[in-house]
């Protein structure tokens, strides 16, 4: 059953269609949430909350984008209205579950890991959401985008309502700027 089909249905009443949609995006919706916020249970509530917003707004659907398109932007804009209000909150929160790093998630260490390549690996990875929250805001969307969610230009410029030339110069500043935060702590290490 397509979208548009799931969407008509609940409009028409059958509302318990609507969890058709949630299991198809509840994954990438996550992953979006959990590129910016960096940790799993407000990734979560983030997830629940697009979802709600996306129920409470489906009458507002004119289809003329892709429903995978409308969402994502329901998603970015609820997890950077998160990451502004939390702006005084400490930054850097912890994505274990996303990196495998938690210890519920975690596959045993093998005997061939080095404890001491363990923490400097949990410390780069640090390093890299630190610098990934400095960039300004458009260089984050695209960067998340296309870096945690693998997307191509052409489905981030329809998310961020921009060209596909923007989205190429927006990823280039955002990996130039992101050479440039991180060059002082890859030398260090």
């Amino acid at each position: 059953m397509s979208d548009s089909d799931v969407i008509k249905q609940v409009l028409q009443g059958e509302r318990d269609m609507f969890r058709l949609l949630v299991e198809r995006y509840q994954h990438m919706i996550f992953r979006t949430c959990i590129g910016f916020v960096h940790n799993k249970e407000d990734a979560d509530d983030l997830t629940q909350e697009v979802f709600i917003q996306a129920f409470q707004s489906l009458s507002g659907f004119k289809g003329n984008s892709n429903f995978s398109t409308w969402i994502y932007r329901i998603a970015v804009n609820a997890s950077l209205n998160k990451v502004r209000r939390s702006a005084g909150a400490i930054i850097l929160q912890r994505i274990d579950s996303l990196l495998g790093t938690d210890k519920e998630h975690r596959l045993p260490a093998s005997d061939s890991e080095n404890p001491e390549d363990l923490l400097i690996g949990e410390e780069h990875r640090k390093w890299v959401r630190s610098a990934i929250d400095q960039l300004p805001e458009k260089q984050r969307v695209a960067i998340v985008l296309s870096k945690y969610e693998d997307l191509s230009q052409k489905q981030i410029a329809e998310i961020m309502n921009t060209s596909e030339g923007a989205v190429e110069a927006l990823i280039q500043r955002a990996k130039a700027n992101l050479r440039k935060k991180l060059s002082p702590f890859w030398k260090k290490s």
